[in-house]
């Protein structure tokens, strides 16, 4: 039998912790709450959650700081809850790495729904990797090395480079369509389960995050090339081992 989920929600309103742990308890879930970053930082330290729902209006500290420092953990999923409905706060978010974002007040039903799917897309890297086992798991482009078993990323240098879940699903869709151009609903349908809004800028926030990573120039991209109208291109020769 799988073990519950973990939950940790850091947010200072203490009824907001209250209803979550209620409700997400009897769903299934097991709850804690905090109400700061330095409380956050000690229960991670003692006990890992599998996601951290993370308001942005803390006491301490700017959620957004957080959320940046907690993607040291690739395999721990971030939703941020936000008062704030500027759609530039959100596309931060998603660029400090937050797996998905949800504004106050929300639904319950819908931050359920969003939560199950950003488990569903943590867990299952594993289980694809595991699928790769025996085959050819390794990714060569361009000087880099793409271990999709290992979930590492390696520079020409030879450095690994860290990945959020995200930016690793995505690296590997790409390098698996080589040459192949990919539009944005193609990649919204291999990264998520949620249904996604049209005007949606994840995707496009989220390509600009791995080519910072990956590309000499980001602003003039070799590896990642955007095709008008159409989508992405992986250009990169790839090969694999």
């Amino acid at each position: 039998m799988n073990k519950p989920a973990k939950i940790l929600v850091v947010d200072d309103d203490q009824r907001i912790c209250n209803l979550l742990q209620r409700y997400l308890g009897k769903e299934g879930y097991r709850v804690s709450t905090v109400a700061d970053g330095e409380q956050m930082r000690r229960h991670i330290e003692q006990d890992m959650p599998d996601l951290i729902l993370l308001d942005l209006m803390l006491p301490d500290v700017d959620g957004l700081s957080l959320a940046k420092e907690l993607r040291i953990h690739p395999e721990l999923g971030i939703i941020i809850l936000t008062g704030k409905g500027e759609t530039v706060d959100k596309i931060v978010g998603l660029e400090v790495g937050a797996d998905d974002y949800i504004s106050k007040p929300f639904d319950n039903r819908e931050l359920l729904a969003r939560i199950h799917s950003v488990l569903r897309r943590l867990r299952p890297a594993s289980g694809a990797s595991k699928i790769r086992t025996g085959k050819k798991s390794v990714a060569h482009f361009a000087d880099w090395t793409l271990n999709l078993a290992a979930h590492e990323l390696i520079s020409p240098a030879g450095e690994e480079v860290h990945l959020t879940t995200n930016e690793f699903k995505l690296l590997s869709m790409f390098v698996e369509s080589s040459n192949r151009v990919l539009n944005r609903d193609q990649i919204l349908d291999l990264l998520a389960d949620r249904e996604w809004n049209p005007d949606d800028r994840s995707i496009d926030v989220l390509v600009g995050k791995l080519r910072k990573k990956i590309e000499q120039d980001p602003l003039n991209p070799v590896l990642i090339k955007t095709i008008r109208g159409s989508g992405y291109l992986f250009a990169a020769r790839t090969h694999f081992e």
